[in-house]
């Protein structure tokens, strides 16, 4: 769980440099229920700016990525971090279920 809360850290300083933006990102962690977050809030020009970046969950043993607009990916981070034992425990929930099985990933 702490590696994963430390991904979720990496992506928080990150954000598009542009004229007119302002928004911060809120890494939101519940330990007791196994859900992790990184939301993105602010404004951009007159835009209310409020919406996930990445979105985890720990469900049956296995981390549930139900949300991922990272660039390299969060499956890989974790697997690279040694998060979990493989591809094996990594769903892609944001993948359909039909999907999750040629990704190489867990399909559940």
């Amino acid at each position: 769980m702490d590696k994963i809360a430390q991904v979720l850290h990496w992506h928080a300083p990150f954000h598009p440099i542009g004229k007119w933006v302002e928004y911060e990102n809120q890494a939101v962690i519940d330990k007791s229920n196994l859900h992790f977050r990184l939301l993105r809030v602010g404004w951009k020009n007159i835009e209310h700016i409020y919406h996930g970046v990445i979105h985890i969950d720990i469900k049956n043993d296995k981390i549930w990525i139900q949300e991922d607009y990272t660039k390299k990916g969060v499956a890989n981070e974790l697997t690279h971090e040694g998060v979990s034992k493989g591809k094996q425990d990594i769903v892609l929930a944001f993948q359909a279920p039909y999907r999750r099985a040629d990704i190489g990933f867990a399909t559940a």
